[in-house]
């Protein structure tokens, strides 16, 4: 959106530089023009009960597309076990607007005291799609290829599984996330 014609709104969430130069961020329309911290209070007015915890012990290159996709669907927050650095250009700058925590290890999700649900496709987990999702907890996923590690396995109250077709052992992490995230949504949205 290019500079907003005048005369501009009086509105405190509206931020005057953007109003002058445009609004080229990748935003919903009724977010045009918002100062940053404008929209991060009005979506925590409708933020889910939904947690995302993601380990990064590799540097995981998913994380990124993640924090995106939990922002989509204004999970209250994504957590990052293991290493605090991680790509944020799959962010796609989401991660502005989504609240993200970083954890040493994964001790630091048990403390949120909600249900914890492994998503990994490891001997003895359950159908995703045939699971009753809790309506607060925390949905945590590996990285790619080792998926989650044993310490946190040993942590989840359940791990589920999303069922395939084809030929392929896994799906990519960041695939697996939104696929999870939207099984969630479906139940309580």
């Amino acid at each position: 959106m290019g500079p907003h014609p005048g005369p501009w709104p009086d509105d405190p969430r509206l931020d005057p530089v953007l109003l002058a130069e445009g609004d080229t961020r990748n935003v919903e329309d009724r977010f045009r023009y918002w100062r940053r911290e404008a929209i991060v209070a009005e979506l925590d007015k409708s933020r889910t009960g939904l947690h995302i915890a993601i380990e990064n012990f590799q540097h995981d290159f998913n994380i990124g597309s993640v924090v995106r996709t939990a922002n989509a669907f204004n999970v209250a927050a994504v957590h990052i076990v293991g290493r605090r650095r991680w790509n944020r250009r799959g962010a796609m700058v989401t991660d502005r607007y989504q609240h993200v925590h970083h954890h040493p290890d994964a001790s630091g999700i048990v403390e949120l005291g909600l249900p914890i649900l492994g998503i990994d496709n490891v001997e003895g987990s359950r159908a995703l799609e045939s699971a009753q999702l809790p309506r607060e907890c925390v949905l945590l996923f590996g990285q790619e290829g080792p998926g989650i590690s044993e310490d946190s396995l040993r942590l989840c109250d359940d791990v589920l599984h999303i069922t395939q077709y084809g030929s392929t052992r896994s799906i990519n992490a960041g695939a697996a996330a939104a696929i999870a995230m939207y099984a969630w949504a479906l139940q309580h949205t």
